[in-house]
């Protein structure tokens, strides 16, 4: 058996957690992985994981073999890397997922493009609002708008996302415009169900180190953007959204900014995979397109 996959077979399943997880980013049947486990074993002449029907996990043995493949594998891309040259084409398949109003906003588009330059990689898109384990959901890329990643997690933050408070000209002719934060608890306010609690937070003008929270309330909760952009432009109530999602709105005038002087926090847009190792040539020049794209786009440069 080759040595380099049963050594992939092995960093896979100690990352994943799983062997069945291994052997289907691999594209393996689960006896297969098996085997190759097996395989490394009796080349090492040592027992490297602790396997019961629940779990598993490194043995002594294990971490010390685990650094060493480690670096096999890297020494390997490293010299598959160096024989790319201009010709190569990425192909296969590649999983990604954001949320519905990023896809439609924006994503959509530059993903499109990337497909009109690689026709060979296929792209399967999830539009999700939720944070997911990406081993789990076999998903190769996530674009998440937060400032808050969990530990260990591997990113590359593509960039700022602002976020404005509006609300339509029709629900501003009924009710006395907002001056101050304070002024929104007079106010029906459309909430995303993302927030553990109903409030906004401002900077304070005169400090720009200090925030000023306020809370909140309204009729109309969602755990989608696009569905409280909907009700802001029928005049239900007042609304927090990023730029990228409603600015030809604010151009047209369909939509006005509430508390311009008041800022609001800045997120980060981060492109979430799994590992940095053995990436595949389609899921690298995807990285590379969002990020140039990103890096040319005027309106993410401007904010």
């Amino acid at each position: 058996m080759d040595r380099l996959t049963a050594m992939q077979v092995f960093v896979e399943t100690v990352e994943r957690g799983s062997l069945t997880a291994a052997a289907e980013r691999l594209g393996l049947t689960r006896a297969t992985a098996s085997r190759y486990l097996a395989e490394l074993e009796r080349w090492l002449g040592a027992r490297l994981l602790h396997r019961s029907t629940r779990s598993l996990s490194l043995t002594s043995a294990g971490e010390e073999a685990l650094i060493d493949c480690r670096q096999m594998l890297q020494v390997q891309e490293k010299m598959l890397a160096g024989k790319l040259d201009h010709s190569s084409e990425p192909k296969g398949a590649l999983r990604i997922t954001c949320s519905q109003s990023f896809s439609q906003a924006y994503l959509s588009g530059v993903i499109a493009d990337y497909s009109l330059r690689y026709p060979q990689v296929n792209i399967d898109i999830q539009l999700l609002e939720r944070s997911i384990n990406l081993v789990d959901e076999r998903i190769d890329l996530a674009i998440r708008i937060t400032n808050t990643l969990e530990p260990g997690i591997i990113a590359k933050r593509l960039a700022l996302c602002h976020s404005v408070v509006c609300a339509s000209p029709e629900y501003l002719n009924r009710t006395a415009r907002p001056q101050t934060p304070d002024d929104l608890a007079q106010h029906t306010c459309l909430t995303h169900s993302q927030f553990s609690t109903h409030s906004w937070s401002f900077y304070d003008p005169l400090d720009k180190s200090k925030m000023i929270r306020i809370p909140i309330k309204g009729r109309i909760c969602a755990n989608e953007a696009m569905v409280l952009k909907q009700a802001a432009l029928a005049g239900v109530g007042v609304t927090l959204l990023p730029t990228y999602l409603v600015k030809n709105e604010i151009i047209d005038g369909t939509l006005e900014v509430i508390l311009p002087e008041y800022k609001l926090e800045t997120l980060s847009v981060y492109a979430i995979y799994t590992s940095r190792n053995y990436m595949s040539l389609a899921l690298r020049t995807l990285l590379n397109f969002l990020d140039e794209r990103f890096k040319s786009d005027a309106f993410w440069q401007g904010e």
